[in-house]
């Protein structure tokens, strides 16, 4: 196999996966995705949108319904044996014993993980390194997460599962946890995420999935899921000059001397709008341009969704 056949290598594949719990509730609702080697694939979705019940079904916690899963090619349920040391998981919540250092919590999990990191090696990868001898139960709620992630890579995973990895992270250890992220997909590791945090997503993920009561309502890079939605223009006209000014096709509605457009071609509008204020001598106050980002299409889809299902009462 070459290097570029490896590339496109499918890791990770979901096919028309359905799981339910007791009293007939289905999370997870026909899902079909695949993961190519060395990729970053984001799971998002509301609360409740079958995100985790879908992750666990992968991680071979439990088997589906109907449909297919496969991890590296087997069954993580039925071969469990053969998919779960080549695999790391990150929980939401690891439940560490509390009065255990930082280390021997890891050389706890050493001792029952194939080919395991030196700890001090895992916890340096985590910069949890000079905190090796402190209990769990003094560190930070960000301090823990890194716990988690460290004993995630302790086996030198080929695929990383990562469930709201930088929750309760601040902004410095949110980006180092990115950049960490970064370097492992460089090595090759396969990592598929869930996020509430759609920066995160955005800055990440090669291509997502957006999911909404059990099932995927758009996936793709975050250019495609983006593109259908209006990029927008926003500015303030000086006083006494009245909206009703714009050119026809730009006009929108205002509040006060602020103005927003919303269009499709926004190269375009722009260019005419910029032209218009040249010719017209009329400063643009705050001018600001950009494309739809990813946090406006996830609401937006998840307005949609929503709407659609809505049964109107007789």
């Amino acid at each position: 196999m070459t290097s570029d056949d490896m590339s496109r290598e499918c890791v990770i594949q979901a096919d028309d996966v359905r799981r339910s719990y007791a009293g007939g509730f289905e999370a997870v609702t026909g899902v079909s995705f695949s993961v190519a080697r060395g990729e970053l694939f984001a799971l998002l979705g509301t609360n409740g949108a079958g995100k985790t019940s879908t992750v666990e079904l992968l991680e071979g916690l439990a088997r589906p319904d109907a449909g297919t899963v496969r991890v590296l090619g087997h069954d993580p349920y039925a071969e469990r044996s053969r998919v779960r040391p080549r695999i790391g998981v990150m929980l939401q919540e690891g439940g560490f014993p509390s009065d255990l250092s930082v280390a021997e919590t890891v050389r706890m999990w050493a001792g029952c993980t194939s080919g395991a990191r030196p700890t001090g090696e895992a916890l340096e990868l985590v910069g949890l390194g000079h905190r090796a001898r402190v209990r769990v139960k003094q560190l930070s709620g960000g301090e823990r997460r890194r716990l988690d992630l460290a004993l995630a890579l302790l086996g030198r995973p080929e695929v990383l599962f990562l469930d709201e990895p930088t929750t309760g992270l601040d902004a410095e250890g949110r980006r180092d946890t990115w950049e960490l992220v970064r370097r492992l997909q460089e090595d090759g590791i396969t990592v598929l995420l869930t996020t509430h945090y759609l920066e995160e997503a955005e800055a990440l993920a090669d291509r997502l999935a957006i999911m909404h009561r059990g099932r995927i309502v758009t996936a793709g890079t975050t250019a495609e899921v983006t593109a259908a939605r209006p990029a927008r223009i926003r500015f303030e006209l000086p006083h006494g000059i009245p909206a009703a000014r714009l050119p026809l096709e730009l006009r929108a509605a205002a509040d006060g001397p602020r103005i927003e457009i919303r269009t499709h071609r926004l190269q375009e509008s722009l260019t005419e709008l910029l032209r218009w204020a040249a010719e017209s001598d009329v400063p643009l106050l705050a001018l600001d341009a950009r494309s739809a980002s990813l946090e406006e299409a996830f609401l937006d889809i998840a307005k949609s969704a929503a709407q659609t299902e809505e049964v109107p009462v007789p």
